[in-house]
C-alpha cells in the first residue's frame, strides 16, 4: 500500500502528495472515512483525485491510501436483475444495511458472496486440457432468462488447466480452476471499467435491432451493434422512448443507465420494470435487465464513471454471445459532470465551458459498441442508445454536435410533435439512419417490401412538408386534388403509423409483419386514389370511403398475430376503390 496525505480540497476534486509509484486511474481510499476515489492526474507524486462520494467535512492532512489497481467491476453470477450505483455498489443491499441514505465510505460487495450457484461444467473441459482467454469452462443459470457462461478471463496467461473442480455448487469467490502458472480462476472475475474487453473480430452491422416502434424499425432503423442518439428538449419524450425500446426490443440483455436524471424518473424505472412481463419468456423483464442508478442528487464524479460501468457490463455479456442494448439517459448530464470536474481542476475550457477532451470521452464510450466475434468464437453485439438533453432544445450545442460525429442513427425529437401529444415525437425531417442500407438485405429476406415502402413513405412526407408551407399562405382549397391527396395520406401515416400509444395493450408493441402490413395498405390507398383522381374523381369522394378510416385504426384494433384481419381490410379497400374506378373508367 502507498499512503499520502491531502493537501487541497475543491469539491469532489482532492489534491494529495506522497503518492509516488501510483498509476493513473488507480483507486484510492480518501480521508479518515475511506471514501472511494480515483487518481486522474499524476505529477511527481502529487496526485489529483476525483472522489466518488460526498466529501463534505473532509480536512487537509487526512490520509490517502492507494490500492494500486484501477477501478474495476466484479463480473459474475448475481449481476443480472441488480440495481447498482455508478461504481457498482448494490443499492438494495446498501438500503438493507444502512437505510435510505448513502453513508460516506460504505462498502458493500457488488455480488452476494454467500449465495450458492450451481456450476455445470462443459463435458469436454477437464484437467490438463489446453485453454486460452475467453474459452468457456461451464455455465451458471443466473435467472430463468439468462444462462451465464463462466469464461477464462482475458488477463489469464496460462495455457493449460493444472486443476479443474468440475460440476458443483460454488460461491462467486470459490476457485474452480488453476492454470500451470498457478493462476486461480474463480466463478467471478474483475475487469477495469475504462479498458474495452478484447474480442477476436469485428463484424459489419447488418441485422436490425427490432424495437416494436414503427417509426424506428421502418423509417430510422438501428442495427444490432449500432449507435443511436435521442436528442430533445425537456418533456419531448427521451426517457419514455428509451423505456419503450428497453421493454420491447429483441436484445438478449438490457443495461439501463440513469445518469444524472431526476430521481423520480429513476424511481419510475425501478418500480415499473419488475412488474413488466417479457413477451418472449412470459416472466419479469428484470430477469434480463441490469439497472445503474446515478441520479442528479448523487455525487457528480460517480456520474462520470457510470457510463463506463454500464458498457463494461454489456461487453461481459457480449463475450458470451449475447446481443446487449444499453440505454444511457442522459449523456448530457454525463458531459456536465465532466465540465464541473474540469472546472474544479482549473483546466482551460472549450465551447460553452466543456473541456477540450469532450469529443474524446464521447468517442471512448460510443466506439465500444459493435457486433463482434468473441474470443470464444461466439457472435455478440453491444448497441448503444444515448439520450441527449440540449438546453432549450438547441441541437447546435456541443454535446449534440460532437455526439453526431460518433453515432450513425439520429432520432431528433420534435417539440411541436410532443406538444401535440404525438409520441414517439421523433421528427421525420431532421432524423436519419445510416444503417438503412446495411439492414436492407436482412429485410429483403424477411419482408421484401420494406425498402420500397420506406422510401415511398418518406418521400411523401417530405412532399407534404413542402406543401404545408404553401397551405399556410393560401389554404388547402387552392391546391389541386392530387396534392390535397398527399396531405390526406401524410396525415394517415402520421396518425395511423408513426404515432404509437405506449399505454395501449395492442399498440404498445408492433411486430415487423404488422408494421409492413399497415404501411403497405396506406401506400396502396395512395396509389389507387391518385389513379382515380387523375381519372376525374373528386377527392372528397375518394377520402370518404369507410376503408380510409379503418386503415388508420388498424394499429389499435388488430393484434400482431391478426394479419388475416388486416388482409380483410385490404380486400374491402380494393372493393371500394374498384367501385369508384368503375364509375370514372369511361370518362
Amino acid at each position: 500500500m502507498i499512503e499520502g496525505k491531502i493537501t487541497r480540497i475543491s469539491g469532489p476534486i482532492v489534491y494529495a502528495e506522497g503518492l509516488d509509484g501510483c498509476g493513473l486511474y488507480d483507486v484510492v481510499d480518501v480521508g479518515n472515512k475511506k471514501l472511494i476515489g480515483e487518481i486522474i492526474r499524476q505529477n511527481k507524486g502529487n496526485a489529483t483525485i476525483q472522489v466518488y462520494e460526498e466529501d463534505t467535512g473532509m480536512s487537509i492532512g487526512e490520509p490517502i491510501v492507494s490500492t494500486q489497481r484501477p477501478l474495476s467491476l466484479r463480473l459474475g453470477p448475481g449481476v443480472v436483475g441488480n440495481i447498482y450505483d455508478g461504481i457498482q455498489r448494490p443499492l438494495q443491499a446498501m438500503y438493507e444495511n444502512s437505510g435510505s441514505f448513502l453513508l460516506p465510505g460504505e462498502r458493500t460487495k457488488p455480488l452476494d458472496e454467500e449465495k450458492i450457484w450451481h456450476f455445470e461444467a462443459l463435458s469436454d473441459v477437464k484437467k490438463g486440457m489446453p485453454i486460452k482467454p475467453g474459452i468457456v469452462l461451464g455455465t451458471v443459470k443466473e435467472t430463468e432468462s439468462i444462462t451465464e457462461k463462466i469464461m477464462v478471463p482475458p488477463y489469464v496467461r496460462g495455457r493449460v488447466l493444472k486443476e479443474f473442480k468440475g460440476t458443483g455448487d460454488y460461491t462467486v469467490n470459490d476457485i474452480i480452476a488453476v492454470t500451470e502458472l498457478d493462476e486461480e480462476i474463480q466463478i467471478a472475475q474483475y475487469w477495469p471499467v475504462r479498458k474495452p474487453r478484447p474480442y477476436a473480430q469485428k463484424l459489419g452491422v447488418t441485422e436490425p435491432l427490432i424495437t416494436g416502434q414503427r417509426v424506428i424499425d421502418v423509417f430510422f432503423p438501428l442495427s444490432k451493434g449500432g449507435t443511436a442518439a435521442i436528442p430533445g428538449g425537456f418533456g419531448t419524450g427521451k426517457t419514455m422512448t428509451q423505456h419503450a425500446i428497453a421493454k420491447w426490443c429483441d436484445a438478449d440483455l438490457i443495461v439501463y443507465i440513469g445518469c444524472g436524471e431526476r430521481g423520480n424518473e429513476m424511481t419510475e424505472v425501478l418500480t415499473e420494470f419488475p412488474e413488466l412481463i417479457d413477451p418472449r419468456t412470459g416472466r419479469s423483464i428484470m430477469e434480463r435487465t441490469i439497472l445503474i442508478a446515478n441520479t442528479s442528487n448523487m455525487p457528480v464524479a460517480a456520474r462520470e464513471v457510470s457510463l463506463y460501468s454500464g458498457i463494461t457490463l454489456a461487453e461481459y455479456f457480449r463475450d458470451m454471445g449475447m446481443h446487449v442494448a444499453i440505454m444511457a439517459d442522459s449523456t448530457s448530464r454525463w458531459a456536465e459532470a465532466l465540465r464541473e470536474l474540469s472546472g474544479r481542476m482549473e483546466e482551460m475550457p472549450a465551447e460553452e465551458g466543456f473541456p477540450a477532451y469532450l469529443p474524446t470521452r464521447l468517442a471512448s464510450f460510443y466506439e465500444r459498441a459493435g457486433r463482434v466475434i468473441s474470443l470464444e468464437g461466439q457472435e455478440g453485439s453491444v448497441s448503444v442508445i444515448g439520450a441527449v438533453s440540449p438546453p432549450g432544445g438547441d441541437f447546435s450545442e456541443p454535446v449534440t454536435q460532437h455526439t453526431k460525429r460518433f453515432i450513425r442513427c439520429f432520432w431528433a425529437l420534435d417539440r411541436e410533435l410532443a406538444n401535440a401529444r404525438h409520441y414517439p415525437a421523433i421528427g421525420w425531417i431532421d432524423s436519419y439512419s445510416e444503417y438503412a442500407d446495411e439492414v436492407k438485405d436482412w429485410w429483403a429476406l424477411h419482408n421484401p417490401l420494406w425498402e420500397t415502402l420506406r422510401m415511398d413513405a418518406i418521400n411523401l412526407l417530405k412532399n407534404e412538408n413542402r406543401l404545408q408551407q404553401i397551405v399556410r399562405l393560401i389554404g388547402p382549397d387552392a391546391l389541386p386534388d392530387s396534392e390535397r391527396l398527399v396531405l390526406k395520406v401524410a396525415e394517415m401515416i402520421k396518425n395511423g403509423f408513426l404515432q404509437q400509444n405506449a399505454f395501449d395493450d395492442i399498440d404498445m408493441y408492433c411486430s415487423s409483419a404488422k408494421q409492413i402490413a399497415i404501411l403497405e395498405l396506406m401506400m396502396e390507398f395512395y396509389k389507387r386514389a391518385l389513379a382515380v383522381i387523375k381519372a376525374g374523381a373528386p377527392i372528397g369522394q375518394v377520402t370518404k370511403i369507410p376503408a380510409c378510416d379503418e386503415i388508420v385504426r388498424i394499429k389499435m384494433v388488430y393484434k400482431n398475430e391478426e394479419l388475416d384481419k388486416i388482409q380483410e381490410v385490404k380486400n374491402r379497400l380494393d372493393m371500394q376503390m374498384s367501385e369508384i374506378e368503375h364509375m370514372y373508367s369511361g370518362r
